[in-house]
């Protein structure tokens, strides 16, 4: 995945392609100072402030026509603490580079998404997750953060320190402030054992309390128009370490999983009506393997392939009705669906906003090749999602409002009460904002 660019004429496009903006003016500060300074030089001109990663957000979260805050400079880990665990990094560092430089010091987080070109704060702000029996999503790693605030303070928030902004602000959707550095929990580097194989839907749906009661980390991919998926069970290993084989990574994870998939994918946008036959080729593409790695090197992959996604999280007791009624409808819709649905959990969390907030959850994600017409299918699959009090990840499409939030987020208005205080001009809104949160 690569990361966001800016077009002609000052325009900022995200990395799927669906969201444009042209800023009135961009900066890239070099230090919290500066970009407090750029915050309240905003608000003295009258002029909105939006900060952006690298644009993995589908939705416009991150658009503005005021002022972009590119936080690239803003990189590197500002401390390392032992006895406490934690490492502190600054907020534009992706995700990549601290996964790398945390194994280099021996050190890991415990759980991640599956992609790591995203900036930490980014990630966390929008609720990136991975899958995980007990451990959460990459916001819920966080132990305390800094926050440049409306009036251009700065803010340290942890469980002690400002605690109230602390339990929204991981997930904060850039609502409250523009986060500088963010403080994780860390542990010993550990081993993972990935055993990936395909298992028929059926199967899967009859069995997925099973199979996520017996493994850390479990997750699945469904190819629509078939009854197969590709299942990935990820659990903690004394070792030896046993990595993919160089050539045989290349084959199945860049040739097969990101060049052949993107022909495919291109075959199927040009005639939709062999994304069926296509479906069966691709499900069976992959064989089944199992290597043992350092985390970051099981738990991401490459994707090169550009599409659009929307996901929600339901109460992981609804999961598997809600992919029946998905399969239903794909079936009789006459859909042509060329992606694969993919499947993961997290365990009840206690942030604000968070997609876990206070209950377990299952993750279904529905995508579509870049250039496609997606928004028949969204609109079927999130009708079904919002039917079992479906959650929309914050940076992935969806059409839900501040009405229809407040109803499935028991603390909302806790969350909106507290940008109230932070941000009581809106300096910090945007068109996305509005709509998700109210004016």
């Amino acid at each position: 995945m690569g990361s966001t660019a800016s077009g002609k004429n000052g325009t900022w496009r995200n990395w799927g392609g669906n969201v444009s903006a042209r800023p009135a003016r961009e900066v890239t500060p070099a230090s919290v100072e500066e970009l407090a300074d750029a915050v309240r030089k905003a608000a003295e001109d009258g002029l909105r402030v939006k900060a952006v990663g690298t644009g993995h957000s589908f939705t416009s979260i991150a658009a503005t026509d005021g002022v972009l805050i590119r936080p690239q400079l803003l990189t590197g880990i500002r401390n390392i603490d032992r006895d406490a665990m934690t490492v502190t990094v600054e907020a534009g560092t992706p995700l990549k580079r601290l996964n790398m430089a945390l194994a280099r010091e021996g050190l890991s987080l415990a759980n991640m998404g599956d992609i790591m070109e995203q900036t930490v704060s980014g990630a966390t702000s929008t609720g990136t997750h991975g899958t995980g029996r007990e451990s959460g999503s990459i916001a819920a790693q966080i132990r305390g953060l800094e926050l440049v605030t409306a009036d251009g303070s700065v803010l340290s928030c942890s469980e002690k320190e400002n605690p109230e902004v602390f339990a929204a602000a991981r997930t904060g959707l850039g609502a409250l402030g523009i986060v500088t550095a963010i403080t994780f929990a860390v542990e010993p580097v550990f081993l993972l054992t990935a055993r990936e194989e395909p298992m028929p839907l059926d199967k899967v749906l009859a069995d997925f309390d099973e199979l996520w009661a017996e493994n850390e980390h479990f997750e699945f991919y469904w190819f629509p128009h078939t009854g197969s998926t590709n299942t990935k069970r990820n659990n903690r290993s004394a070792g030896p370490e046993k990595p993919v084989p160089q050539l045989q990574g290349w084959i199945e994870d860049e040739f097969l999983s990101n060049g052949v998939f993107q022909v495919a994918q291109w075959v199927g946008r040009a005639a939709p009506a062999t994304i069926p036959a296509i479906a069966r080729i691709s499900s069976k593409a992959l064989s089944a393997r199992t290597y043992t790695d350092i985390p970051y090197k099981v738990f991401t992959s490459p994707r090169r392939v550009r599409f659009v996604e929307m996901e929600y999280a339901v109460p992981r007791e609804a999961v598997t009705e809600t992919l029946r009624e998905l399969k239903a409808v794909i079936e009789r819709s006459g859909l042509r669906v060329s992606f694969p649905v993919e499947v993961r959990t997290a365990p009840a969390d206690d942030i604000t906003l968070s997609t876990a907030s206070g209950r377990d959850s299952a993750y279904i994600a529905v995508h579509m090749v870049k250039g496609t017409p997606y928004q028949a299918y969204f609109t079927a699959a999130e009708r079904i999602f919002t039917a079992h009090e479906g959650r929309p990840h914050w940076g992935k499409v969806h059409t839900r409002d501040a009405e229809y939030l407040a109803g499935v987020y028991p603390r909302f208005g806790e969350f909106t009460a507290l940008r109230d205080r932070l941000d009581p001009e809106r300096l910090f809104q945007n068109d996305y904002l509005r709509r998700v949160l109210g004016s």
